[in-house]
């Protein structure tokens, strides 16, 4: 049966790829055993030292201990030569042996109660000589007597057989794991040359068939060139097709939207119109600007080939700037005042914020100045990276003490738009005026 080039090329990949990770795994494992190997010859010399320390430790309590009941029995000085330098060995191995056993919890207790057993213990020894030296027999072998000194002597003795018994365990489990190092790494070595043995002989056997087919699969490779290129040509011209025709539906769309708040717009004007009631004649005003802002948007849109974006600049200008022209003919005797950065903001949070601004210039031109003119100021800015703010100001007669002129509808709305963006809203005393500020995130 031919085999086809596809199938020489996995082969050959999967054969190299199995004997390389054959030799890699026996690498790998000698190179691990070795360092294991030499890990386990420091263990093995810290844990010698430690069971060295330990045993010297013992060795010179009960030295100390010889050469005091030696003492006690004969008075003879000569007995208490070896106690001085049994005392020192004792405080040289207990230092020794924190040093080693520093860092481990087990022992840390341990270390702490054989550090004062070994202090009670030799001022137990030295109140005993020091009687006998001053001729007191009788409180020297009461203290002795009350075998507090065995009791100190068997509890440190207790301590140092569980310290040298630790290391022994660690010990003998170093020694247990080199030799099921020694025994893994002989199988593994053996295991791997068998591997890379197979993996040269099937990639041989491969190649040698590859060869005598490798004209045919070249004539495949190249007929099947021709065949992809076609395809990704004509995918690509569908593809095109298909974004431009997207793209010119979603501009219908935004241009059809616009054109019908327009038209909402126009009824509400003539509905305001025909009305004679100063109140309901300005809250359908209100009503007219709110729809121009999110029919502005649309607009944007549709006159735009990014349909995910707004640029604010231009987008609160042309809001703000028609507002502006029908407060004044109303006869409000406000003006605008623009300061606005080049931000990129989302569509549906755009229409939000547009709803917002037009709310509080429209507060700003009916309760600010009510007997005289006066600037109303809107300012968008990025102070931080990836957040924005609003701020329209005036320097009008303020919200006396918080109190929210009209009916508080718009308020209402501002917090109703706030909160559907995820912004904060916060309102501020001027000196004179009000300051409101809108703080709200530019994602991407």
């Amino acid at each position: 049966m031919p085999i086809t080039a596809r199938f020489v090329v996995q082969s050959t990949i999967v054969f190299l790829t199995v004997g390389f990770l054959a030799l890699l795994g026996v690498v790998g494992t000698t190179i691990w055993l070795s360092e294991r190997a030499q890990i386990y010859q420091d263990v093995s010399a810290h844990e010698r030292n430690i069971r060295v320390a330990a045993v010297e430790l013992r060795n010179a309590l009960l030295s100390a201990e010889s050469a005091q009941r030696g003492y006690l029995v004969n008075g003879n000085e000569i007995y208490l030569a070896p106690f001085d330098s049994a005392r020192a060995a004792a405080e040289l191995q207990l230092a020794r042996l924190k040093d080693l056993l520093r860092g481990r919890e087990e022992t840390a207790a341990m270390l702490v109660r054989l550090s004062n057993l070994m202090t009670e213990k030799f001022d137990e020894l030295n109140r005993t000589t020091q009687a006998k030296r001053d001729f007191n027999e009788t409180e020297a072998l009461t203290i002795f007597r009350t075998n507090r000194g065995k009791q100190l002597s068997d509890e440190a003795n207790l301590f140092l057989s569980a310290i040298i018994r630790m290391a022994d365990e660690r010990l003998a489990a170093g020694m247990a794991e080199q030799t099921a190092n020694a025994t893994w790494l002989r199988l593994v070595s053996i295991l791997g040359g068998v591997v890379i043995v197979g993996v040269v002989a099937g990639t041989m056997i491969t190649v040698l068939r590859y060869a005598a087919e490798v004209a045919q699969a070249r004539d495949e490779v190249r007929l099947l060139n021709a065949n992809l290129e076609h395809r990704v040509e004509r995918r690509t011209a569908d593809l095109s097709r298909a974004r431009d025709h997207a793209q010119a539906l979603v501009a219908e769309v935004n241009h059809r939207v616009a054109n019908s708040l327009a038209l909402v717009s126009g009824f509400v004007r003539l509905q305001a119109n025909t009305i004679k009631d100063p109140a309901l004649k300005a809250a359908l005003g209100e009503t007219d600007s709110r729809i121009l802002a999110v029919a502005a948007v649309h607009q944007r849109l549709y006159s735009s080939p990014d349909v995910k974006t707004v640029d604010l600049d231009e987008y609160l200008t042309a809001v703000l700037t028609n507002l502006e022209t029908t407060m004044r003919a109303e006869g409000h005797g406000a003006a605008l005042q623009l300061d606005l950065a080049p931000l990129k903001l989302r569509t549906d949070a755009t229409v939000n914020l547009g709803i917002i601004a037009a709310e509080w210039v429209i507060n700003a031109f009916k309760y600010a100045y009510p007997t005289r003119g006066g600037p109303v100021r809107v300012k968008l800015s990025a102070p931080t990276a990836g957040r924005a703010e609003l701020t329209v100001e005036d320097d009008g007669v303020g919200r006396a003490d918080g109190v929210v002129q009209g009916t508080g509808l718009g308020s209402r709305i501002v917090n109703a738009m706030a909160k559907t963006m995820g912004a904060d809203v916060a309102y501020f005393p001027g000196n004179p005026g009000t300051r409101a500020q809108l703080s709200f995130a530019l994602q991407e």
